[in-house]
């Protein structure tokens, strides 16, 4: 019995699979924005979907009531929305795999560190021509610790309102009910945002100043279902 019911379930993770893979290629193939978005460019080369986890190392970003760091939430989510993008058959890369900055070796401050850790990520989109930027991070607001929910936003460059909005609605549906936001401008003062040349969105999985949603945000089912919700707004949008 044991043995049937182990071989029923691998019949059923393999079907499921293949389901998933189907769809993903409809997605992938069958829409003509998409096709066009990623077409290549003028050089040949394969426009890429740069997951970007937002700092890192000694810079560990927003930090909850109960020590949570937001870098490691920022890397636990990019990591499975490159995965799934991957999976999905689209072109991606990451701005770092692990918890450390890709600031030079001569920073010394931590000053120096961001600043240097910044303007290499910069870099970095802006040598991959086509290249879209997909930025992971978490919010905070303590002086309104109930507030809560993902939020998306987007830069000046073309196409970039369109995936931000998409990212939203998918975000609005899976983790967002009563809480329902719209993709907004991402503000001038995000360096990373205003010096690329490239489209960028900048996800805001939710709230550190919200200590139930940090909870959520620590669970790695909710992580999944996150990264889903956000490679769902990749896909369907007609900038990808």
């Amino acid at each position: 019995m044991i043995i049937l019911i182990r071989k029923r379930h691998v019949a059923y993770v393999v079907l499921l699979c293949c389901f998933v893979a189907g769809l993903s290629a409809v997605l992938w193939h069958g829409n003509a924005a998409f096709t066009a978005a990623f077409a290549p460019g003028e050089e040949g080369a394969s426009p890429v979907v740069v997951v970007d986890a937002g700092h890192g190392g000694e810079d560990g970003g927003a930090v909850a009531a109960d020590g949570t760091v937001e870098s490691g939430l920022n890397l636990a989510i990019a990591r499975r929305v490159r995965d799934l993008l991957t999976f999905a058959g689209v072109p991606t890369t990451v701005t770092r795999e692990g918890d450390a900055a890709i600031y030079d070796p001569g920073s010394a401050t931590l000053r120096e560190k961001k600043v240097s850790d910044l303007h290499n990520r910069v870099a970095l989109v802006n040598e991959l021509p086509g290249a879209v930027l997909l930025s992971i991070h978490q919010n905070s607001l303590p002086s309104s610790p109930s507030t809560r929910g993902a939020q998306v936003f987007w830069n000046r460059q073309e196409g970039a309102e369109e995936l931000a909005s998409s990212i939203q609605e998918s975000l609005n549906g899976a983790v967002n009910a009563g809480h329902e936001k719209k993709a907004a401008q991402v503000p001038s003062s995000v360096y990373l945002m205003k010096e690329i040349t490239a489209p960028g969105v900048l996800v805001e999985c939710g709230f550190l100043s919200n200590a139930a949603e940090t909870e959520q945000l620590k669970d790695p089912a909710y992580q999944t279902k996150l990264a889903a919700a956000i490679a769902a707004g990749v896909l369907n949008s007609d900038k990808r």
